[in-house]
């Protein structure tokens, strides 16, 4: 039998839990994953384009557990009454192929996005920062600053979206936990004081929502809208006033903010900085950018984190996903009690 957390059981997992608890146990998991980078396949992710989204499928395998999640990027599902993004994913044994956990990844995915935001701000911010500022308040916004939270000990937001329903959305859900907000006019203005800036946008096509005059000295960037060839956020000119930190270039060179770029640009794969193999932040006045599309290794850190913490609760359900015959090579005897033809 398959173990399988849908979305039911994954929203009762999260709100009867510590949620900070989640974010810093998903952050150390990734943490720890991303620490044997040279376990893991890596792979930048299949996916199949077409004018309404992008449908996607993300693999990797440490050669003991095999994972996948299937997710999609719909930039006008909202408008029409749809989720942007939707995934599910899968863990299964290498050895015999047997698929032995099935989850619900929408949700998990917003955790483990957040999760990944926040350890790379811990290896690249500045330690005494303070505020950050968010441009996008869509479905991740709240789980950022959960996570920045949880990690960071960051509770003072500046934040703006061109959209004042999403705005009001976020400061209603996140106002009542205790975050100091103030809601800016323009993307330029949450600047001012930021230490810490998280874009995170859902137009596909190549936007700019970072005025390169405002940022300022020793700033931290995380972007996280730019996940498709196509879909950016950033003009130019800031990728080249920072230094640029990425979870698998091959990938993010396709997908991400410096898609923009010469192919030969000079990026570093976080997994380098977190081996001791790469500085980080080097200097107070540094500009850093962690240029994040996400990858197939925090989704398998987060699926075995989810099994782990679940493991024998009523969180978890069983279903009967593989056809598994007394006899291995009998597998039509399965269907005993079909009729005979004629």
């Amino acid at each position: 039998m398959t173990s399988f957390i849908g979305v039911s059981d994954m929203v009762r997992w999260i709100t009867t839990s510590d949620v900070p608890r989640i974010l810093v146990g998903l952050m150390e998991r990734i943490e720890q994953d991303y620490r044997r980078w040279n376990s893991f396949d890596k792979t930048p992710r299949v996916a199949s384009h077409t004018p309404f989204g992008v449908i996607e499928l993300m693999p990797t395998s440490d050669h003991e557990i095999y994972a996948f999640k299937y997710v999609n990027g719909h930039p006008s599902n909202p408008a029409r009454g749809y989720q942007t993004v939707t995934a599910f994913g899968v863990l299964a044994d290498v050895h015999n192929g047997y698929p032995r956990f099935l989850a619900e990844m929408t949700l998990l995915t917003a955790l483990r996005t957040a999760a990944t935001s926040a350890m790379a701000a811990r290896l690249l911010a500045r330690p005494d920062s303070t505020t950050m500022a968010m441009i996008g308040t869509g479905s991740q916004a709240e789980f950022q600053a959960l996570a920045m939270r949880a990690v960071l000990g960051i509770n003072t937001l500046h934040v703006w979206d061109t959209d004042p329903d999403a705005l009001a959305k976020f400061v209603r859900n996140m106002r009542p936990r205790g975050f100091d907000i103030t809601v800016a006019s323009n993307s330029g203005e949450t600047l001012e004081a930021a230490d810490i800036i998280t874009t995170c946008t859902a137009e596909k096509s190549h936007i700019s929502v970072l005025p390169p005059e405002a940022l300022r000295p020793g700033t931290h960037i995380n972007t996280i809208g730019g996940d498709c060839p196509g879909k950016t956020e950033l003009d130019p000119r800031v990728l080249h006033l920072s230094d640029i930190f990425v979870e698998y270039s091959p990938q993010t060179r396709i997908e991400g903010e410096i898609q923009q770029l010469d192919p030969t640009h000079p990026v570093t794969e976080i997994a380098s900085v977190l081996a001791g193999q790469e500085p980080g932040r080097t200097s107070p006045e540094q500009i850093t950018l962690f240029d994040s599309v996400g990858f197939a290794i925090e989704d398998f850190s987060a699926l075995c984190y989810l099994r782990d913490d679940v493991a024998g609760t009523d969180y978890e359900k069983y279903i009967d996903l593989v056809a598994d015959p007394e006899d291995p090579k009998d597998l039509f005897g399965m269907l005993g009690s079909l009729s005979p033809v004629g």
